[in-house]
């Protein structure tokens, strides 16, 4: 049996690195493009990382093959506040990145049998209490269009390649994410309320997120996937269940217009928008999660760490 090989843009970063340990435990080999040092060793196995510059240069052959292409590159969105700068950053990384790889796998001699493209919950915008699924038509805002202009470039690849888009939330983890500045928030006596604190808040734990990227990779999944977990949940409940594990008080509430005034169109989207958001490709398709609320992933998030520290 061939042994399988997978492509990683943004193979270092948060869910990357993850996703690259995963898929090499499970006897896969995992190249990783970088714009970094191609010299550095990933684990004991003889993968490599492969020089890229995004739009510019793409050190792989036409003769290359992989089963799959996983792109998780862009520019974070978190770093604030946007400025007109940061905004074309957050835009023009995820464009080049996704253009440069459908580019290399048009001309393929051997084209991938997948291509799994990083997406967002963003696609969305903000929608209130509404009930969103996949098929839920995109909203409205600088991430939504974002999204929906990514998600369009994924497209025009050969016929048997297929397209999944990782419409990912908020991940948490131990190692960075959402749940690094809260954390540190929480501990230093300073967690509350963001806002009213009744907006949805679409999260995932680490290991579901990877877990749930290997299924589409395994599966015949193609289109959106909503990579949330199963029991929708407010910023107010995963922030107090937060304080309460700290054993920390929740009490220090910021107010929508402070964050609106100070963060602009930033505190808008990543703190006060509300995303009721299904999973609902995943649990049709056999996808069982190992954290099903965001207690349960919480608590894995902080074991984790814990455990890191410990060692």
């Amino acid at each position: 049996m061939t042994t399988p090989r997978y492509l990683i843009a943004g193979g270092t970063g948060l869910i990357g690195a993850a996703l690259a340990k995963r898929l090499r435990e499970r006897g896969a080999f995992v190249d990783v493009l970088t714009r970094g040092d191609t010299n550095v060793v990933l684990g004991d196995r003889p993968e490599i990382s492969i020089h890229w510059e995004p739009g510019v240069i793409l050190e792989l052959s036409v003769d290359d093959y992989y089963d799959a292409v996983i792109n998780l590159a862009g520019e974070s969105i978190s770093r604030i506040p946007w400025t007109r700068k940061r905004k074309e950053r957050i835009l023009y990384s995820r464009l080049d990145a996704t253009k440069t790889l459908v580019a290399w796998i048009k001309q393929s001699r051997t084209p991938p049998t997948a291509f799994i493209n990083a997406s967002a919950v963003g696609f969305y915008g903000a929608r209130g209490d509404e009930d969103l699924t996949e098929e839920s038509q995109p909203g409205t805002g600088f991430l939504a269009e974002v999204v929906r202009v990514w998600e369009a470039t994924a497209t025009e690849l050969p016929e048997e390649t297929r397209v999944a888009y990782l419409r990912t939330g908020v991940v948490l983890s131990q190692h960075g994410g959402a749940l690094a500045p809260l954390r540190a928030l929480t501990k230093a006596f300073l967690g509350g309320p963001i806002g009213s604190g009744r907006q949805w808040w679409p999260w995932i734990s680490l290991e579901d997120e990877v877990r749930a990227i290997i299924h589409v990779i395994d599966n015949d999944i193609s289109g959106p996937v909503n990579l949330v977990g199963p029991t929708p949940a407010t910023s107010g409940d995963a922030g107090r269940a937060l304080a309460q594990k700290l054993k920390r008080p929740f009490w220090l509430a910021a107010p929508g217009f402070a964050i609106r005034a100070l963060l602009g169109s930033a505190g808008r989207e990543l703190l006060l928008s509300s995303q009721k958001i299904s999973p609902t490709v995943l649990v049709n398709s056999g996808f069982e999660f190992t954290h099903t609320t965001v207690d349960e992933a919480l608590d894995a998030a902080l074991a984790a760490e814990v455990e890191t520290t410990e060692q």
